[in-house]
């Protein structure tokens, strides 16, 4: 069977200057720099609508280019927020996992303990009070079981998801273009005239 290659898809985002890329409280050089909150949010969005294993091409218009080209530095931002982003998805995929299983160690513990405890009560059927509280046992040991099964069954694999996504931006294809007056033709240098 023949493996077939990921999908690239397109994102296009438009700002008017340079500067609206990146978060502007934070002083560090721009490469280095977070992206804006809504830039962030805007390519995280539309990435996440992709299946995970995709790559990326990012466009980025910009009304009022710069003297220099742009497009190492924006380039070299973008990689930047996103594999950052990938490695504090896998930090918190460990910290998940290792909450996952001390949570399974103590809901097994106390599961146990219930049983028992329900198996003793257990005995006595007579006793309106001590069969619910027998129950009562077996039902509490059973929700501490709640939190390690909703870690191992559901919560880790968005984690992972959104890591491989955050992975795939952060290697994608981005190219700086102006952004022309007329439409359809944005490869045509941004032009301005000085009054």
């Amino acid at each position: 069977m023949k493996k077939s290659h990921p999908s690239v898809q397109q994102i296009e985002l438009r700002v008017t200057q340079l500067s609206e890329l990146f978060n502007s409280m934070d002083p560090t050089p721009f490469h280095h720099r977070d992206l804006d909150a809504d830039a962030q949010e805007f390519l995280e969005s539309w990435a996440l609508e992709f299946p995970q294993d995709s790559h990326f091409r990012i466009i980025v218009h910009i009304e009022q280019m710069p003297q220099e080209d742009p497009a190492p530095l924006v380039t070299e931002a973008i990689h930047n927020h996103f594999e950052y982003k990938a490695v504090r998805s896998k930090r918190n995929l460990h910290v998940l996992l290792r909450e996952g299983r001390a949570s399974l160690l103590i809901g097994l513990g106390f599961l146990a303990l219930c049983l028992l405890g329900a198996d003793i009560l257990a005995s006595f059927t007579n006793n309106t009070f001590l069969r619910l509280l027998k129950e009562s046992l077996l039902i509490a040991g059973w929700v501490a079981m709640w939190r390690p099964l909703q870690i191992f069954l559901y919560e880790w694999w968005p984690i992972v998801r959104r890591g491989r996504i955050y992975r795939n931006l952060g290697r994608s294809n981005v190219h700086v273009v102006p952004v022309s007056w007329s439409a359809g033709q944005l490869d045509t240098p941004f032009v301005t005239t000085r009054a």
